[in-house]
């Protein structure tokens, strides 16, 4: 029963929303249209000021990725973290997390092939997946976004975070799937 109302949620969410905002937008005396164009044009003109930020910082990832520094760093770190029950495996998602989400969702598929989605290291993955975010990446598109040169704190709050979401990942992940 909650199962196929959740459905019928699901399938009727987005029709509802196109027809909720021109109605309320009719009653506030809001020309939706207009400002449907207005925000696209907006939304224009924003995708072409972070280009440069996107082509840097994709050109980046590739180069780290290439140059064999990720592979290098996964092998300096694979001691430490087997002492502390990390599966190896997981050592290169949880670096790239940070830097791709494409290049993380690829390894993640990767260990998912290799070792199976039901498998411990499948389930890990997955769930630093859902638990970190692109750190670096939403650093550049949205501080490049409105101008901020300067990042502060945010760099080391959100790879805190990750460390956080990785770390909590697997804990999670070893005491529910043991």
């Amino acid at each position: 029963m909650f199962t196929e109302f959740c459905e019928q949620l699901s399938i009727w969410a987005i029709p509802a929303v196109l027809l909720i905002v021109p109605v309320v937008g009719y009653f506030r005396h809001v020309n939706v249209y207009e400002a449907f164009v207005d925000g696209a044009t907006e939304g224009f003109y924003t995708a072409i000021r972070i280009m440069p930020f996107l082509v840097a910082m994709m050109v980046a990832v590739n180069i780290f990725r290439v140059s064999g520094a990720l592979d290098v760093c996964v092998e300096s770190a694979k001691p430490m973290l087997t002492l502390l029950g990390v599966p190896p495996d997981v050592v290169p998602l949880a670096m790239m997390r940070p830097l791709s989400g494409t290049g993380s969702l690829g390894l993640a598929t990767e260990l998912l092939n290799t070792h199976g989605p039901d498998s411990m290291i499948g389930r890990i993955a997955s769930t630093i997946l859902g638990s970190t975010d692109t750190t670096f990446y939403i650093l550049t598109v949205y501080f490049g976004a409105v101008g901020i040169s300067k990042p502060r704190y945010s760099v080391c709050v959100g790879l805190l975070g990750d460390m956080i979401g990785f770390l909590g990942s697997i804990y999670i992940c070893q005491q529910l799937f043991k």
